[in-house]
């Protein structure tokens, strides 16, 4: 497998990550699928494209940045044990899930008049409110991890709380342009999207164990940058060096084609939709694999003279995950407020 070592790595992510393929029992890379799917995607368009006609925007930057930023302090964990049941929204004439289900609910809270733009109400967002912008289509189950949402809310209010009249700008602001900077910014400053893990496996070189996957806190500069559009507030100059977001449909499509190997006992656990422990070394295994695969297929593309960033490439692979055939492998789940 060529793997482009020089690609920069500011937070820390791919080191870590790499640690943890070196040392996994339980999840490895194939290098022949990776040469493999490098050259069928070659050709593929992986711009990534924000869809202006499912997202919400403002007719100021600010008001969308702060749309933005709640849509990805919530952006997590939509599977249910029943698929059949799972959380649902009625929009637009139609019933949608997972995530097109939550812009939906933000964008229907906003035409309501719920203030997702003020600091203040999201800092004292009451538990009944928030169930009224995430109140599911009639006959389906509550959005997972619920409690956790209202959390997660509340913490982003107190956060924009110091940043003045303008919150969202001056916070953005304050990262100068730099996507890297933003990511650290976040999660040093909101808590709910420092995603790390510890892993316990000794001779590493990971100082205190730490393996850093940073998911959310990727999503909302990418978020950013295509959600502001034509905005100096969405120009960032190092979007190439994040990373590919470790979430449950990446991996499940690198499974299907191949290009990562679970052993048998995962494969059992993930085959029978049983549930994984958050930090547990299975799942750790299973996102660490995802990002160190996703820079070794980024790699051998640009060797074969395609320029792609691995955050690109992660657009692409997930948006071929929504169109997964019937009976492919399911993905793994695991209940985090993390991806």
């Amino acid at each position: 497998m060529n793997f482009d070592e020089t690609v920069a790595d500011p937070l820390e992510i791919r080191r870590s990550c790499l640690a943890v393929v070196e040392t996994a029992r339980h999840v490895r890379i194939d290098g022949d699928a990776v040469s493999r799917l490098a050259q069928e995607l070659i050709d593929q368009d992986a711009q990534p494209e924000w869809d202006s006609n499912l997202h919400y925007r403002a007719d100021d930057d600010e008001h969308t940045a702060m749309w933005i930023l709640v849509l990805d302090t919530l952006n997590f964990c939509f599977w249910a044990d029943d698929p059949a049941q799972r959380w649902k929204v009625r929009w637009r004439g139609e019933l949608v899930d997972g995530y097109i289900a939550l812009v939906a609910a933000l964008t229907n809270a906003v035409g309501s008049g719920y203030p997702l733009h003020d600091p203040q109400w999201l800092a004292n967002a009451s538990e009944t409110d928030v169930a009224d912008i995430l109140a599911p289509a009639e006959g389906y189950t509550v959005i997972p991890l619920f409690g956790h949402r209202v959390d997660n809310l509340r913490e982003l209010g107190r956060t924009m709380l110091v940043y003045g009249d303008h919150p969202a700008t001056n916070f953005i602001h304050s990262a100068r342009g730099s996507a890297i900077a933003l990511v650290q910014q976040v999660v040093r400053e909101i808590p709910s999207f420092n995603d790390s893990a510890h892993w316990p496996h000794t001779d590493t070189g990971l100082p205190g164990g730490e393996v850093r996957f940073y998911k959310r806190a990727q999503i909302l500069a990418g978020d950013l940058a295509g959600g502001l559009t034509g905005s100096p507030l969405g120009v960032f100059h190092d979007l190439g060096q994040l990373t590919a977001f470790a979430d449950y449909k990446v991996p499940q499509i690198r499974r299907e084609l191949d290009v990562l190997i679970y052993d048998d006992q995962l494969a059992k656990i993930v085959d029978a939709r049983q549930r994984i422990s958050a930090g547990s070394e299975l799942e750790v295994e299973i996102r660490a694999a995802t990002v160190i695969a996703c820079d070794h297929i980024a790699a051998d593309m640009r060797a074969s003279g395609r320029d792609i960033s691995s955050a690109e490439l992660d657009w692409l692979l997930w948006s071929r995950s929504q169109g997964m055939p019937a009976g492919s492998r399911p993905y793994h789940l695991t209940e985090t407020i993390y991806y």
